[in-house]
């Protein structure tokens, strides 16, 4: 079907315990959200079958429409008037999504390259194997067979260099002799992306063993990556092997017009589409129950982590035990016994399901998720990385020192936009309060753009932009942000209360002193040309002093002035002052009532 003739979309999202559908229609000449469905996914015992979850989802879309999309167990399709689709896709997160095992020669280079790769690709990288990693040969052979991972990427040394440690590591897979999570009647996957010059050898050792593909080496000289070839076909082993053998997914595949991508796979789709269409650079964040994910276009580079133990639910105590009670303790803005907090915490891991009742319980969680979100990032920070782009001569003894491949991509001054989603900031009672997450647990620098996703559409939208990219702009656009607005945030440290920056525009003059918090209310849709001048031990981006003109962009928040210093970001020690400087900031942003 032609591009033009696509008037109404239908797609899924299999999540690990709800499967979400929504409705998309050209209106006029563009294209809108018409409605969402959603219901229990059903990957699991008693069904065993995730169509039964994706028929569920649709017959809500079909009851809040009025419209007829099945015939029994079939989507119809092409749409004539009141019945049918032009075209259904689909992502899927269920029975755990994509789980990965990556090993590489050196832990640092290609084996951090494996597991780039594969996070872009939408896996949880279970474990990382290496040459130089301290295992045992032993336990690396047990590690391999305990933990049953859906395919594993190998992958070491550069294209021409030695072929010594990649074979020893494919010798290492094959005596595992890896058995795979779903299906018996199959061999487990394996993509080689290593130095071409022992492919022959790794046939020899797995050809027998293993589904072995092979495809271009990641790391084919020191200074380069080279990682799509090896994503592409990550992608297509989860359709054929690991989603084939899950429950149902054959029938599911059989029903959709593209294939089946892992939902996060979807997510980093539509940011890199985001960040090349507006030349931006842009973060995305998915803070889920047991895990968060940071999504980061830097350069026109793009990277995944995975925290797989940061959550808002089965993982909260995880994120207690990662930063401490303290650095938990210091966001929230009253009074509190560390024992009280650490017991709600405890509830909250054993009913994972329960949301706050009281304003103090809200407070708390969303102390918790700044935490949550600044770990994931801080983690993200050290996989988002440039390789060192100078060429020199280096020994192998100098690769194996190598700590580090290069300096972090991420640049909180030169960012764009930062898109919050999952439950804690999507569902926030107030959006400001989802703004504050973020602003508190990211501190972003200079000029940067707020949004959430409104109701976590964007692995649909992924999909949908592989097969039409002017319907998943749109309807991102539209239906899914919602845009907070600009958060201005100056660097450098000052004294309390003297004079950090003013921001003029429009006949708008904003004067803040250095600790302080100001909000000016701009609609959302409107830009306006602002003037913003630092005082001169602050810097905007130009230089300590240097004013900046830049757009404002308004949204439902407006725009957030942050003088309370960057390069060090520091609350007040004495903790009968940081709760009073707290009250005073989420005051004078509207935070929470009565404060």
């Amino acid at each position: 079907m032609k591009k033009e003739e696509i008037k109404r979309i239908l797609a899924t999202d299999c999540g690990s315990t709800t499967t979400k559908a929504i409705l998309i229609e050209k209106r006029g000449e563009e294209y809108r959200l018409v409605v969402r469905g959603e219901a229990p996914t059903t990957v699991e015992a008693p069904f065993e079958d995730v169509t039964k979850g994706v028929l569920n989802a649709i017959r809500e879309v079909e009851e809040l429409t009025g419209l007829e999309i099945l015939e029994g167990e079939k989507i119809m399709k092409p749409a004539q008037g009141k019945k049918g689709v032009d075209i259904y896709i689909s992502t899927s997160s269920a029975g755990g999504g994509l789980q990965m095992m990556v090993a590489g020669v050196v832990k640092t280079m290609t084996a951090e390259s494996a597991a780039r790769a594969a996070l872009g690709a939408g896996a949880i990288v279970m474990d990382v194997i290496a040459s130089n990693d301290g295992r045992m040969l032993h336990e690396r052979i047990e590690l391999i067979r305990r933990l049953r991972p859906d395919m594993i990427l190998l992958s070491g040394g550069v294209d021409g260099g030695t072929i010594t440690h990649v074979v020893e590591l494919a010798e290492i897979i094959a005596a595992a002799d890896p058995r795979p999570r779903f299906g018996t009647g199959y061999r487990l996957p394996v993509i080689y992306a290593g130095n071409r010059d022992a492919r022959d050898k790794i046939r020899e050792t797995l050809g027998e063993r293993v589904d072995l593909s092979i495809v271009d080496n990641i790391r084919p000289v020191l200074e380069r990556e080279n990682l799509k070839p090896a994503r592409d076909k990550i992608h297509e082993l989860f359709m054929e092997h690991v989603m084939s053998h899950a429950p149902g997914y054959k029938k599911l595949m059989a029903w959709t017009d593209v294939p089946i991508m892992p939902t996060p796979g979807a997510v980093g789709m539509l940011m890199e589409m985001i960040a090349r269409k507006e030349g931006i650079e842009v973060l995305g964040v998915d803070i889920g129950g047991a895990t968060t994910d940071i999504f980061s276009v830097f350069q026109g580079v793009f990277n995944r982590t995975v925290s797989a133990n940061l959550g808002m639910s089965y993982s909260i105590s995880n994120v207690l035990a990662e930063t401490g009670v303290e650095n938990v303790m210091r966001w929230v803005p009253f009074d509190i016994d560390e024992k009280d907090l650490r017991n709600r915490i405890r509830n909250k891991m054993i009913r994972p399901t329960t949301i706050p009742q009281t304003l103090e319980e809200l407070m708390i969680e969303q102390a918790i998720a700044r935490e949550a979100l600044r770990l994931a990032l801080e983690q993200h920070k050290t996989m988002a990385v440039g390789l060192k782009g100078v060429q020199q001569e280096r020994t192998i003894s100098d690769a194996f020192a190598q700590t580090r491949t290069g300096e972090t991509l991420v640049n909180l001054l030169t960012l764009n936009l930062i898109v919050g989603s999952g439950g804690i900031l999507s569902h926030a009672p107030r959006r400001v309060q989802a703004a504050m997450m973020m602003i508190d647990a990211f501190l972003p620098e200079g000029v940067t753009k707020l949004a959430v996703d409104s109701i976590f559409m964007m692995p649909h939208l992924g999909v949908l932009s592989t097969v039409h990219e002017q319907a998943a702009m749109e309807v991102f656009d539209k239906d899914c942000l919602i845009r907070l607005g600009t958060c201005i945030a100056p660097i450098g440290k000052g004294k309390e209360g003297q004079p950090c920056v003013t921001v003029k525009f429009d006949g708008v003059e904003k004067k803040v002193n250095f600790g302080e918090m100001a909000l000016i209310p701009l609609e959302v849709g409107k830009k306006v040309e602002a003037e913003i001048i630092p005082e001169k031990a602050f810097d905007m981006g130009e230089g300590r002093g240097k004013r900046i003109k830049a757009t404002l962009e308004g949204g439902v928040v407006g725009i957030i002035i942050d003088a309370r210093g960057r390069r060090p970001f520091e609350l007040p020690e004495d903790k009968k002052k940081r709760v009073e400087k707290l009250k005073e900031w989420m005051h004078a942003l509207s935070v929470y009532p009565n404060i």
